[in-house]
């Protein structure tokens, strides 16, 4: 598990085709990698990666067919910048909301604009994935946790501010660029709880429904 906040910023070092799947190698930047270990996950770019091979400032990581086609790293480039972040422990200090690691769909950035010292942007997100986006919500996007201030029909509004920007790879984003997209894992149990509820409604001895749910603070 992971809590969106990026620790350092890497650099696409290689990519290397196996067949259907690929190998990747990130130089880490200022990532500490004292206490990583093989077999170890990173987050990069807001995708849960193995470590299968590392140095002092690389480490070296299996993307498969499924992560391809789920990901933005079908069009990454060697060179290409990335958020890192390494597993949580269970003694770090919880800074942004619970992330897992899958991404949930692909979003694209459709406007940017500078507000201030701040910077604003529009991502559109597939239909599927809108309901589960709410407004001052989280949700992360390339492995950053961030907060949704505004809705659009199947696009939401971040407002970055200069510490994220200067911190991660989101002070490049511009038009047309596809970002990995998590959503809030609490909503999607939330609907779990909502459609078992109602499947469950006539079932004897089922007590959860929908007004048990809005009486506990769970809708």
């Amino acid at each position: 598990m992971f809590t969106g906040i990026v620790e350092s910023t890497g650099t696409l070092m290689a990519i290397t085709p196996k067949g259907e799947d690929v190998s990747i190698q990130v130089d880490v930047g200022s990532l500490d990698m004292t206490d990583v270990r093989l077999g170890d996950s990173i987050a990069t770019n807001g995708v849960c990666l193995t470590v299968v091979h590392m140095t002092e400032k690389t480490y070296t990581a299996d993307l498969s067919l499924e992560t391809l086609n789920k990901s933005s790293f079908a069009q990454a480039r060697v060179g290409d910048q990335v958020n890192l972040e390494k597993a949580m422990l269970p003694t770090t200090r919880f800074g942004g909301h619970i992330v897992s690691g899958h991404v949930d769909g692909i979003g694209e950035i459709v406007e940017r604009a500078q507000v201030g010292r701040a910077i604003e942007f529009w991502i559109a997100l597939p239909e599927e994935l809108a309901r589960y986006v709410a407004e001052k919500g989280s949700i992360t996007v390339d492995g950053i946790s961030l907060t949704v201030n505004a809705l659009r029909k199947n696009t939401f509004k971040l407002t970055i501010i200069p510490h994220t920007s200067s911190e991660t790879t989101i002070h490049s984003f511009q038009v047309g660029r596809k970002v990995n997209l998590e959503v809030d894992v609490m909503a999607r149990y939330l609907e779990r709880l909502l459609s078992a509820g109602k499947a469950d409604q006539n079932e004897p001895g089922s007590s959860i429904t929908f007004e048990f749910l809005q009486q506990n603070g769970f809708a």
